[in-house]
């Protein structure tokens, strides 16, 4: 038997991400298309998968592998060609199949992974079958694929006109006042996406958006900055060119589109929470005009007035650890009409409980093209806080580090608990504040999210944590 190669560091706990070429190849993408087969198709009673990928250049050599190994093991293929990751999820979930979308997201040009889900976009990690890919992954490597007495086939669908109108029924800007929206697509599946659902590429009616669009060529080698909107490196241009022209807002998507981040009219940034309670309160206040109390899932590093202003308004706030599978479990098992990140990934009820930054997108558009005043007016109230941002720590000892937060800021009315990290909190009292600190899954890190009633206080939170961890 040959020595089972290691693909613990390719295949992780949500998804398969690796340099092309070096520790993801068209030989290893076809064995993980045979183990999904294997280990999560086949034991679901499937028979067919979904396959999509981003714009990389070496996204068609791998799509190609990976219907390999999935028509070695029998199972059918649909290849629905280039689409953002939530335009896969809307073929699993329209389709009602499972689904592989080859992206490595954000990752720089040299990578390329893939993203897994079953049926209804219903997400697979590390303990919902990717785990099991991964072990599978290595067996057929080294002992070979066996291919089925009747291989699957393969049929190509073009699907993005169906997804535009999908997300369009969900969100009806026909009627808002006109918009002028700086879109900075990074060269990646924005550039797809965009003139499809905000335009009239895909055959739908016109809306009253003037798009300036900002490096909509689709270009996998990422030729003016990184599709990773959070680095603010990332943002300038997106600035510049909403202030230059006078814009309403602007918006920025990451490599895939399944994230997306906006700048009000002055170019500055917009927190993701607030983003969160605004849609959160957008779906909410639906859900109660129908009769039924709805549920919002926020991760622990939103800010506390996402909780506050959803449970103000009616609903049930419910916190999470970070992570998609996380959240996108919660709010399957809770029936969550909406879930939000500080990371930019916004999750909706009513599209298979996934994530879309294309649908939080147009929440927002519709909220600002629905009144009178700037995104910035309109924003105002959902960030009343003061919040550090993720800042992370390279440390020796990542245990010792987090013993020694604990040992420094537990009691004198201090709230601690452990749900994801160690989450401190005086927030009950003056002055009020709460910081959390998580260890990074895969580096020597540590991360730090600090928030506080007032800039002042939150500096002073930061810098003493801070000075704790890095203590040498």
């Amino acid at each position: 038997m040959t020595t089972r190669p290691d693909l613990s560091g390719l295949i992780k706990s949500y998804d398969v991400r690796g340099i092309v070429g070096d520790t993801l190849t068209v030989d290893v993408a076809r064995a993980i298309g045979a183990a999904f087969a294997d280990r999560v198709v086949i034991p679901d009673g499937e028979t067919e998968v979904v396959i999509g990928r981003d714009m990389r250049d070496s996204g068609p050599s791998l799509v190609a592998a990976v219907a390999d190994g999935l028509r070695d093991r029998g199972v059918d293929v649909i290849d629905i060609g280039m689409c953002s990751t939530d335009g896969l999820y809307h073929a699993s979930g329209a389709l009602e199949r499972p689904g592989v979308m080859v992206t490595a997201s954000h990752n720089p040009a040299a990578y390329n992974g893939m993203k897994m889900c079953r049926r209804l976009a219903r997400a697979v990690g590390e303990n919902t079958g990717l785990g099991d890919v991964r072990e599978t992954a290595a067996e057929l490597l080294a002992d070979g694929i066996p291919v089925a007495a009747e291989r699957g086939t393969l049929v190509r669908r073009d699907m993005l006109a169906e997804y535009g109108a999908y997300l369009r029924s969900l969100v009806d800007l026909s009627e808002v006042r006109p918009l002028t929206v700086v879109v900075d697509a990074a060269n990646a599946m924005a550039g797809h996406t965009v003139p499809a659902v905000l335009g009239t590429d895909a055959g739908l009616p016109e809306l009253p958006l003037t798009i300036i669009p900002l490096y909509f060529e689709l270009d996998g080698s990422f030729p003016n900055h990184e599709a990773n909107p959070l680095d603010p490196a990332n943002l300038v241009d997106l600035q510049a060119a909403v202030r230059e022209h006078g814009a309403d807002i602007g918006l920025a998507f990451d490599g895939d589109a399944d994230r997306c981040f906006a700048v009000d009219e002055r170019g500055e940034v917009v927190p993701a929470s607030a983003i969160t309670a605004l849609v959160g309160l957008r779906e909410s206040a639906r859900e109660i005009a129908e009769g039924r109390t709805p549920t919002v899932i926020h991760n622990l590093i939103s800010s506390r007035a996402v909780p506050e202003q959803l449970a103000a308004a009616g609903a049930v706030p419910v916190r999470s650890r970070v992570g998609h599978s996380y959240i996108k479990a919660e709010m399957a098992r809770l029936d969550a009409v909406f879930g939000g990140e500080h990371s930019a990934h916004f999750y909706f009820r009513d599209f298979y409980f996934a994530d879309s930054g294309m649908l939080a997108a147009l929440h927002v558009l519709a909220a600002l093209g629905e009144q009178p005043g700037t995104l910035s007016e309109l924003l105002e109230s959902y960030s009343p806080y003061a919040a550090s941002g993720e800042i992370n720590s390279t440390v020796e000892d990542v245990p010792a580090a987090i013993a020694r937060v604990r040992a420094t800021f537990e009691g004198d009315g201090v709230e601690v608990d452990d749900m994801d990290g160690l989450t401190f909190s005086h927030w009950s009292s003056e002055p009020r504040w709460w910081f959390n600190v998580r260890p990074s899954n895969t580096e020597p890190l540590l991360r730090l999210n600090v928030e506080a009633a007032d800039a002042d206080q939150m500096e002073q939170v930061r810098d003493a944590v801070l000075g704790v961890i890095r203590q040498a």
